[in-house]
């Protein structure tokens, strides 16, 4: 004898209902889960459950089909054949051949939480297709980024069946929309309110999305497994194009920009332009050159760079007087250059920077007076960057033919101390900071270096030079040029392999060198110091820059 009306029920009644009278009858917490959804909004089934269990075997039954027929052969009209999985995406469990004999006795539906196939064929028993499949993965990456992470937690959220889904919907993109970025959820939505559906070029693009997405999520956890298993390293890299520029180093080079995921401070690649044309290829190279200078300092400090090193540099009271020493330590090689300051540019000292041709500004902030100056100059390039002292990315990457070199970022400057002094001669405190102003300077010239500094701004740099007395000449020949030929102080990237730089030095009026130290000459070094009444120290750290 029949207990309920299915057909009044089917027509009248709704699941809100039918919940609440179950929970009245203590059949509570019935509904279905969020991620089982019917395959057409409009589809009903109601009816009482017949349910199994599916697990995965890892040998194949002499009758792998045998247990689920009998299953199916005791199923009655108007029950719903409910088919767990617990998620289990191994294999599919459900096709024509059941979807058929289901359809024959009159099952009201379906309920399956895995794989299902021969669509056709299900299709025609009143099964539809899938229109769109949307997927969060695991957060592996998160996972492993925490301190102390275990193996266990790392493979427990390795997501198993949510790539697969991506990647079979992606397959199926034609027919199918396949989400893995929220950012997209406004756009789909917006095309489904319009037409009933997504575009099919947006759904080409969405497929791309979820290619790439797996592939990402698959490279992240086999770099993860294969340092747990102690196997070579393979290197996979992920970075997003920011533009393609006009040409590379030369006209004749093309050339891209591209940018990693993770958004680190002192970064070209994150900056916000506000004025100016395209950057090209060469004004990306020494606009980063110049951010890594102005990483080393939390004085007000300001450089101007050309290709790729400094052409003057100076901390100051505030940005105009860093301006103003950094412009005034070379003003010929300046022009056509790139300056980068770590104080908000002010408009005071805009006025001061806009009669100078200049290729670039960075700063992290220009505030309105400044931006009504500079912005008149509509070639010049105004770039907004975030320089909060955080964490920066940590690898170096340089190609050569058929290659890659990586190395740890030099991000690390030891302070220069009065106890590293290996002279008899001791520096003054004004000479220690000086010391320390050229010490972090000369780490971002080329080798071989030499940087000489007065009172808190550059006066000569030497760069590249083949050998380090080449380098020395070029630095204190400007300082000299400049009006200043007492009370110097040099800084050089590399130990002096002979006392000839010293010697030098005294000559044009050097009082205090900072160098590495390390040369199996270094007492001759020291020696000849003695000699001349310079203070010099050790560092104990080189930083050439090839």
């Amino acid at each position: 004898m029949k207990k309920y009306d299915k057909e009044f029920i089917k027509k009248n009644m709704y699941s809100g209902v039918l919940c609440d009278v179950m929970d009245e009858m203590g059949y509570r917490n019935q509904c279905i889960g969020k991620e089982l959804m019917p395959l057409k909004d409009d589809t009903v089934i109601f009816g009482p459950a017949f349910t199994s269990i599916a697990t995965t075997v890892y040998s194949m039954p002499e009758s792998p089909l045998t247990a689920q027929c009998k299953v199916v052969d005791q199923l009655e009209e108007d029950e719903i054949y409910v088919l767990v999985t617990r998620g289990d995406y191994n294999c599919a469990v459900f096709g024509e051949l059941f979807a058929t004999r289901v359809n024959n006795k009159k099952c009201a539906g379906v309920l399956l939480d895995g794989y299902a196939r021969d669509l056709k064929a299900l299709k025609e028993n009143n099964i539809e297709f899938i229109d769109m499949v949307c997927v969060n993965l695991y957060p592996f990456r998160e996972t492993i980024s925490k301190p102390g992470v275990k193996m266990e937690d790392a493979i427990e959220n390795i997501d198993i069946g949510g790539p697969s889904m991506l990647r079979s919907a992606a397959k199926n993109w034609a027919d199918v929309t396949v989400v893995c970025d929220p950012a997209d959820y406004a756009q789909i939505l917006d095309e489904i309110r319009a037409g009933g559906n997504t575009e099919k070029a947006t759904r080409l693009k969405l497929s791309a999305k979820a290619y790439t997405h797996t592939a990402e999520y698959d490279s992240m956890i086999a770099t993860y497994m294969r340092a747990q298993a102690g196997l070579n390293e393979k290197l996979f890299l992920e970075f997003d194009l920011v533009q393609s520029l006009r040409y590379g180093e030369n006209p004749h080079q093309s050339a891209r920009f591209y940018r990693e995921g993770k958004k680190v401070p002192y970064s070209l690649a994150f900056a916000r332009q506000l004025n100016g044309k395209e950057l090209s290829y060469n004004n990306i190279q020494d606009a980063n050159a110049a951010l890594c200078i102005v990483r080393e300092f939390d004085k007000p400090f300001c450089v101007g760079l050309k290709h790729m090193n400094p052409c003057g540099a100076a901390v100051g009271k505030d940005v105009v007087e860093a301006w103003t020493k950094a412009y005034e330590a070379d003003k010929v090689s300046i022009f056509g250059g790139i300056v980068a300051t770590n104080r908000t540019v002010t408009k005071e000292a805009a006025e001061l920077m806009k009669p100078i041709f200049l290729e670039i500004i960075m700063a992290p902030k220009f505030d309105e007076g400044a931006l009504e100056v500079l912005c008149t100059k509509k070639n010049l390039r105004l770039l907004e960057v975030d320089m909060e002292q955080g964490a920066v990315g940590q690898k170096q990457y340089v190609s050569v033919n058929g290659g890659l070199l990586v190395q740890d970022l030099d991000v690390e400057t030891k302070s220069v101390t009065a106890d590293m002094c290996v002279t008899a001669a001791k520096p003054a405190a004004e000479q220690m900071d000086d010391m320390n102003f050229g010490w972090h300077i000369v780490k971002h010239v080329k080798s071989n270096a030499i940087v000489v500094v007065k009172d808190g701004r550059t006066l000569g740099v030497g760069a590249g030079q083949m050998n380090r007395i080449g380098s020395a000449e070029i630095a204190l020949k400007q300082a000299h040029a400049a009006g200043v030929t007492e009370g110097l102080v040099l800084a050089s990237d590399g130990f002096f392999p002979f006392d000839d730089c010293v010697t030098l030095a005294a000559e044009y009026g050097v009082t205090a060198i900072v160098q590495p130290g390390g040369s199996v000459r270094d007492e001759d070094s020291v020696k000849k110091a003695d000699e001349k009444g310079i203070a010099m120290v050790f560092t104990g750290e080189r930083h050439f820059k090839h």
